[in-house]
């Protein structure tokens, strides 16, 4: 069944349109929502929260629309972001009596385990706390909560490799019982290669590539080669060619590898190589 459920989302600014978004997420897996700067993935993950209007389209979240019930749909959705959102001032122990007070799932049990278990300072004020600290306190008040729908904005970006893997274990554990599902948007990709079930990539405010992982990589093979050696034939096929000083590099659909014939290398890529190439052929054009 589908967890969250994305129908033709669209949202207008004078300067920056996001058009027909569709996708949908089932229960227990992992999407990895990923394009360049600027193309869309805030303003979408804005709009399935409820922090944006949308101006065209629908979301739901197991099954249940934001119009139909605000306070149930956002109760389902923890929100981590790149920056912090609580008060500057607070201590751990106003944090911990906002969040009891505002959310009827939320557990001072499991959210003291995660304290403790992160050793984050009590004493200290928020505005004291590493940019980790802050990034791990916001985990400790989504986790702490009965939720469906975890939404990660860049929540890792700026983390040390081993706080990075730390939250990539949690949220693998988040789902693990099947019932719950994680959007995740990063610049680290890498990642994205350990725990993605699906990538979804959107540049411009438009969709350019959406399947499951595997299949996704699968779908096309990363060439290189000596660029004097490319046919006409096989250049059209070849996705954001980049001419170095060794040769090339592109990626190319896999159900075009006849065109490469015995003058190419090639390999299955990463998905920080299919975004790169896409993004530069979009670029040029």
């Amino acid at each position: 069944m589908e967890l969250l459920e994305v129908k033709n989302l669209s949202k207008h600014y004078k300067s920056f349109d996001l058009k027909n978004i569709s996708f949908t997420l089932p229960k227990g897996y992992i999407m990895g929502y990923v394009g360049a700067n600027g193309s869309g993935k805030t303003t979408t993950l804005n709009l399935i929260t409820g922090m944006v209007k949308c101006t065209e389209g629908e979301v739901y979240i197991d099954g249940l629309s934001c119009g139909e019930d605000m306070r149930a749909y956002k109760e389902k959705i923890g929100y981590v972001g790149d920056e912090s959102y609580f008060p500057e001032h607070f201590k751990i122990r106003h944090i911990r009596t906002a969040l009891k007070d505002f959310y009827p799932t939320f557990s001072t049990d499991r959210f003291n385990g995660f304290i403790r278990k992160w050793k984050l300072p009590e004493k200290k004020s928020v505005k004291d706390f590493s940019r980790g600290m802050k990034v791990m306190l916001m985990f400790a008040s989504v986790l702490a909560r009965d939720t469906k729908l975890l939404v990660l904005d860049e929540a890792t970006n700026g983390l040390d490799p081993v706080m990075r893997t730390e939250i990539l274990k949690l949220l693998q554990e988040y789902v693990m019982d099947g019932e719950r599902s994680v959007i995740f948007s990063t610049h680290i990709l890498s990642d994205l290669e350990n725990i993605a079930d699906y990538i979804y990539f959107i540049h411009g405010g438009r969709t350019v590539l959406y399947d499951a992982k595997d299949e996704l990589i699968e779908s096309f093979l990363l060439v290189k080669g000596e660029s004097a050696k490319i046919p006409p034939a096989l250049k059209k096929e070849l996705i954001g060619l980049e001419e170095k000083t060794y040769g090339f590099e592109a990626i190319l659909p896999s159900d075009k590898a006849e065109l490469l014939g015995n003058a190419f290398l090639f390999e299955k890529p990463t998905i920080d190589q299919i975004v790169i190439h896409y993004i530069k052929s979009r670029e040029e054009q």
